[in-house]
């Protein structure tokens, strides 16, 4: 096991979390006796999040040395996996054993237990987000006893369980839904105009499998990736003219003057699902943390409500926004999924690495976005107020009940955590 007292930074270096000790247990015995002994606790993730949901004044936990597990159980189509894998090392794994995952998000290097615990998602009309995949959870508790919690045996806190924010133990294995293995081609449109995007969002987002409108807001036009399966009816090239776009002349990255050579295959050529869903390759680093993100959640049917009222403040994104993108989850009823109980359209912001510059712009953007009912990403920079985030999770005041049974002293909260379960009801 390696312990150490040395500083830890999130991704982007906008976060020094302030633990005592950072811990990297080898055995579920060790991280046991880690959790048995801390006062307050917190895990680490593959550290891609904007704000201090991962911090802890106490000791700081990753699992990335755990034993690495893999077990796939083709009776029941799941896989039982290591929470400390990133889904890069899963799923060239599930593929080579004719198996595959309904989604994945844009970048395979974030770790899959922090995934589903800040309901990070993919794109797609009928996708749900990553954390819908989880059949099953291990975690160790406050007492350093290890626990379980499963969709079939447990069915009243399971779905509270899931996207958990960190607040109910050290998860150390999920068990995931799989499916037969498939293969996706990506197009790849540019100039398309966002009045096309505001007037046909609807058809535009289900016109492939998994669909991105990417844009800057301010020059009126997007670019729209279009992700589709091979084995669908839709799978053909859409065409040389798509909602006033035209196929993109080669291959293409969302944030201008970045080499393609970072993402994957575009041009129509078919692919395995593990290497068409993503928007990056798994072998590069798209970035080395240069940029900061935010993420709102709104009802999809007010996609194109949102899109007019960004467009009113197209000029405050200049300087400070290097890329936004749209996409669209289905509802599922996690109880903290920012998608629970509605069909969403996403609006993510790629920021320059400049939080005061960019703090002021994000307060405009959610002062028009929260009244149409958006919901902040919990592992993204938001200005919302701890209550007017718990305010739009109508699930919020049963999660924090689910964490006081399993966790009463609160081994496992954290300031971040603090604030919104005191400014719930």
């Amino acid at each position: 096991m390696q312990t150490t007292g040395a500083l830890a930074h999130n991704w982007a270096g906008n976060i020094t979390f302030g633990a005592a000790r950072l811990h990297r247990p080898t055995s579920i015995d060790e991280l046991r006796r880690i959790v048995a002994g801390a006062e307050r606790a917190h895990v680490l993730g593959s550290g891609h999040s904007f704000n201090t949901i991962a911090d802890t004044a106490g000791d700081l936990i990753r699992v990335d040395r755990l034993p690495r597990r893999v077990e796939i159980d083709r009776d029941r189509r799941t896989v039982t996996l290591s929470a400390g894998l990133r889904y890069g090392e899963l799923t060239a794994e599930l593929h080579a054993a004719g198996l595959a995952l309904a989604n994945l998000a844009s970048l395979p290097h974030i770790s899959v237990a922090g995934s589903v615990a800040t309901g990070t998602h993919g794109s797609g009309n009928e996708r749900r987000g990553l954390a819908s995949a989880v059949r099953a959870m291990e975690f160790v508790g406050p007492d350093g006893e290890t626990h379980t919690v499963d969709a079939e045996s447990d069915p009243e806190r399971f779905p509270g369980a899931v996207v958990h924010l960190g607040a109910l133990g050290v998860v150390t294995a999920l068990t995931l839904e799989t499916e037969p293995t498939f293969e996706v081609a990506q197009w790849v449109y540019t100039g398309v105009p966002l009045d096309a995007v505001a007037a046909h969002y609807p058809e535009i987002s289900a016109s492939a499998y998994s669909v991105s409108v990417f844009t800057d807001w301010h020059s009126g036009e997007a670019t729209v990736w279009l992700k589709r399966r091979t084995d669908r009816e839709d799978a053909g090239r859409p065409g040389e003219r798509w909602f006033g776009g035209t196929p993109a002349a080669g291959p293409w990255h969302p944030i201008p003057g970045m080499p393609a050579t970072f993402c994957t295959r575009q041009g129509g050529v078919p692919g395995p699902w593990h290497e068409r869903l993503p928007h990056f390759r798994s072998e590069f680093t798209p970035s080395g943390g240069e940029e900061l993100q935010s993420e709102l959640f709104l009802p999809r049917e007010r996609a194109a409500d949102a899109v007019a009222a960004l467009r009113e403040i197209a000029a405050q994104f200049a300087g400070v926004l290097q890329i936004a993108e749209i996409r669209t989850i289905a509802a599922d009823e996690l109880w903290l999924s920012p998608a629970q109980g509605r069909d969403s359209v996403a609006l993510h912001f790629t920021w320059v690495k400049d939080q005061a510059a960019v703090l002021p712009v994000l307060a405009a953007v959610e002062s028009r976005l929260l009244p149409l009912g958006a919901r902040p990403h919990w592992g993204k920079l938001t200005c919302a107020t701890p209550a007017t985030v718990v305010e739009l999770f109508p699930r919020f005041a049963d999660f924090r009940r689910l964490a006081a049974s399993l966790d009463p002293e609160g081994c496992f909260r954290n300031a971040f955590l603090d604030a919104l379960f005191d400014a719930a009801p």
